[in-house]
């Protein structure tokens, strides 16, 4: 699971003004929840916010970025307790799409044809060399200054009701 905290002071202020008043949060917590899904499925619709660089296979086959089989963007979930909310995904290759990276080398066999085959390749090919690819961030789990305006006033109605 990768975590990311947002580090916003109005938003922890708040949080903690709230938390002196109330022994139970989870309602605002579950708003926030909901609130960060949202801000992160709108990350995808939009691709990216600010906009990602695109992807090969995108620009290739006019898809959307990170949404080839849209296992990704499906994976988001939302959780909450009387004390925080969470957005996350447990797709093993979320970080990197995330963060950027470099995927290692690796032998590319064939999987249900005796050969590999390219066009200009010396045939039969049994296998083949992939040196890895650079893969830029693309930050999906992220707030814009709007989203983190919505939590405000979402605090600051729950501190309002007490």
């Amino acid at each position: 699971m990768i975590e990311i905290t947002v580090d916003d002071k109005n938003i922890q202020n708040l949080l903690k003004r709230l938390a002196k008043k109330s022994s139970d949060l989870s309602p605002t917590m579950r708003e926030i929840a909901g609130i960060m899904h949202d801000a992160v499925e709108e990350n995808f619709e939009q691709e990216g916010r600010p906009p990602w660089k695109p992807s090969q296979r995108a620009l290739r086959e006019g898809g959307k970025t990170l949404q080839d089989t849209g296992r990704l963007a499906a994976s988001i979930t939302s959780r909450h307790s009387a004390s925080s909310a969470e957005v996350g995904t447990n797709v093993e290759y979320a970080a990197i799409h995330q963060f950027g990276g470099k995927t290692p080398p690796r032998k590319i066999v064939p999987r249900r044809k005796k050969a590999l085959f390219w066009p200009g390749a010396k045939h039969p090919v049994k296998s083949a060399q992939h040196p890895g690819s650079t893969i830029p961030a693309r930050p999906f789990l992220s707030l814009t200054d709007e989203d983190k305006k919505e939590i405000i006033a979402a605090l600051k109605r729950a501190l309002d009701k007490i």
